[in-house]
């Protein structure tokens, strides 16, 4: 209803402009499954215009999608043959992952290209696969949970800092946002600090 308004304009300017009739077409809001508009981040809305929202940035926004949304947006955005979605329905629910992979890939594809969509998701896949040539850091713990981890790997400069980091959404590992101040780090997990600090973790036997 926030745009009817503007249909009404656009149509009426077309009309005025051309002597022609027009129309406005719509379709269902898509929504996620806690009834909000999906193309929202933190950083603002999902572009089409990769000077605005990078291939990478796009492919992580439907990558990261809820586990509970992924088979809808496969059904209303994507070109996948309807046999094979079915077929997707019935796996079990240890492979949301690769339908996310499915769903990220195939709409940065729809959008950006497939050469793109091949580099975003080679990229995505080396950050947060714990492969690729990740920088690795060695780190020596009396605990290894992840506020001494963000210290003792120089991420964070302090454990007051690695708290605020962690309770600001801004620290993940692997492939999952990091909410558990006492989280607990694995030899060879990846420590993710917003989209521009990677960093595979070892520790110091």
């Amino acid at each position: 209803d926030d745009q009817w308004s503007n249909m009404l304009a656009g149509t009426e300017l077309i009309r005025k402009k051309s002597g022609k009739d027009a129309f406005a077409m719509t379709i269902t809001l898509l929504l996620n499954s806690e009834g909000k508009k999906m193309g929202k981040t933190a950083k603002g809305a999902v572009w089409l215009d990769e000077n605005k929202t990078s291939p990478y940035e796009f492919y992580q926004y439907w990558r990261n999608v809820d586990d509970n949304d992924v088979m809808k947006c496969i059904k209303m955005l994507t070109f996948i043959p309807l046999e094979t979605i079915r077929e997707m329905e019935g796996w079990v629910a240890e492979r949301i992952n690769e339908k996310k992979e499915i769903l990220a890939f195939e709409l940065t594809k729809l959008v950006h290209g497939e050469q793109k969509a091949k580099a975003a998701q080679d990229m995505a896949r080396a950050a947060f696969g714990g492969g690729g040539n990740l920088p690795e850091k060695t780190v020596k713990v009396d605990t290894a949970t992840i506020i001494p981890v963000l210290v003792a790997a120089g991420i964070c400069a302090s454990n007051g800092e690695a708290r605020r980091l962690i309770q600001q959404g801004g620290v993940s590992l692997n492939d999952d946002k990091v909410t558990d101040i006492n989280a607990p780090v694995k030899d060879g997990d990846v420590i993710h600090k917003g989209k521009k600090v990677h960093l595979k973790i070892k520790f110091d036997a």
